[in-house]
């Protein structure tokens, strides 16, 4: 066959891109197992940090998981554990939040602490530029917050992107979900200057305006499907 000829080169492309996609395809196939378990492994070190467990130099995330998550299952709006469910770990949160409350699947992660047992429930909203999720560790009281992580697809560094950072998650520990009359009530994210004379809140992130109430509409969301499971919670502990 003339090399110089147009059919020629045609083949030689041809022929170059199967093999080119051919080898591509092995190597995702040969690194699939890797990816899947380095996403689950990031996924398990968020859960852990809501709680304030933080894997230590030549830690292994997933062995520290397995060390202190307890137990996980799937409640309902009525706060009843759900048999057969998908499993918690397993859960589209981006698609579950987008239901009815009483039609979500919401996953509980029981975390075993040096504080006591910790109830883990994620959250997932909507930030300026795109996704924003996180994690919430309650007491044993269904009320009170241990701990909180966030994190967010795209937002803007230094102005929304300050939700993942340890001062503004730090400042949700202690702050109660419920008000004193029992009713839901969430945590507000609020400016400086503008703090509510009832109810939790915390000082949003300067200049991260939408993010920020972004964190404070995902907080109101993700959480009050889980009131009856919670208040579950506070009615063991006072039983105790």
């Amino acid at each position: 066959m003339n090399k110089q000829s147009n059919t020629y080169t045609i083949i030689y492309a041809v022929v170059l891109v199967l093999i080119v996609g051919v080898v591509l395809s092995v190597v995702y196939q040969a690194l699939r197992p890797q990816q899947e378990e380095n996403i689950a492994n990031d996924t398990k070190r968020q859960i852990l940090a809501a709680a304030l467990i933080t894997p230590k130099d030549g830690e292994s995330v997933a062995e520290l998981y397995s060390s202190h998550i307890e137990a996980s299952y799937i409640v309902n709006s009525k706060g009843e554990k759900v048999d057969g469910a998908t499993d918690p770990f397993d859960v589209n949160m981006a698609l579950e939040v987008k239901k009815p409350a009483d039609e979500r699947e919401l996953p509980v992660f029981e975390c075993k602490t040096e504080s006591g047992l910790k109830y883990i429930v994620p959250v997932y909203g909507a930030g300026l530029w795109g996704p924003i999720w996180g994690y919430i560790a309650m007491d044993s009281n269904g009320d009170t917050i241990y701990g909180a992580y966030f994190a967010h697809q795209g937002e803007t560094p230094g102005l929304g992107a300050e939700i993942e950072k340890p001062a503004f998650q730090d400042q949700f520990e202690g702050k109660n979900i419920f008000a004193p009359d029992g009713a839901f009530q969430s945590v507000k994210v609020v400016k400086n200057g503008q703090e509510p004379s009832e109810g939790a809140y915390v000082h949003a992130i300067s200049g991260g305006t939408i993010t920020s109430q972004g964190v404070q509409k995902m907080l109101e969301n993700s959480l009050s499907p889980y009131t009856a499971y919670f208040k579950r919670l506070e009615s063991q502990t006072t039983e105790k």
